[in-house]
């Protein structure tokens, strides 16, 4: 019968980069699309 112990598949670490530096390079790419966004289309004037 196989071991079924449930650590063993988590003994590789994943990724080099940390979750805080993923979150921080998705939010700057979010933030420079918005802008650019912005630049584009400027929200008419109302009147």
């Amino acid at each position: 019968m196989a071991d079924k112990s449930p650590h063993d598949n988590h003994a590789m670490k994943k990724s080099g980069k940390a979750v805080k530096a993923k979150r921080s390079e998705r939010k700057e790419k979010q933030r420079a699309a918005t802008e650019m966004e912005r630049l584009m289309h400027p929200r008419q004037a109302k009147g």
